[in-house]
């Protein structure tokens, strides 16, 4: 018998969540990068042709405030801790499994951020795939963020993948 019923097959690509954020600022890209390689000067890669400041690529435009976010209704009552958040996060059933834990996460770069970009990201539910582990069966899903700037060209894209039993 599989854990993904068909109402969950049929979400598989469904949005999730859509965040927008505000303009980016030079303040923003310095802040982030005093803080990510503090105590090291950061690296004067982020200064481009222009003279325009490029955002490192684990830069989060998301990390302090969003000019928009967008969420299912179902989504506001539904606990970070409970296991089946990313199916009720669409208003459907999750398979009821009641451990869960990070599978980990793949991220692939395209444009850099820059001064004055808008970022867009759109959060869908990716697919699934079962295994027989240790403790029984074991669902892995997949949710797949997509971020694009103003101009619509792909600046990252970050695949979570999630293990629940």
């Amino acid at each position: 018998m599989s854990l993904v019923s068909p109402t969950m097959r049929a979400g598989v690509g469904s949005q999730i969540a859509r965040r927008v954020s505000h303009r980016i600022s030079a303040g923003d890209i310095r802040r982030w990068a005093i803080a990510v390689y503090w105590p090291e000067e950061p690296p004067m890669e982020f200064v481009a042709e222009d003279e325009a400041l490029v955002a490192p690529e684990e830069f989060n435009p998301f990390a302090w405030h969003m000019a928009e976010n967008e969420v299912h209704p179902a989504a506001s009552a539904v606990s970070k801790n409970d296991p089946d958040r990313t199916e009720k996060q669409l208003g459907i059933d999750g398979p009821g499994l009641r451990f869960m834990l990070n599978g980990g996460m793949k991220a692939v770069y395209g444009e850099r951020m820059r001064m004055g970009d808008v970022i867009t990201s759109v959060v869908r539910l990716g697919p699934y795939t079962e295994r027989e582990g240790r403790h029984g069966p074991m669902l892995i899903s997949i949710t797949v963020d997509t971020w694009t700037n103003q101009r619509g060209q792909h600046v990252k894209t970050v695949e979570s993948t999630l293990i629940r039993y």
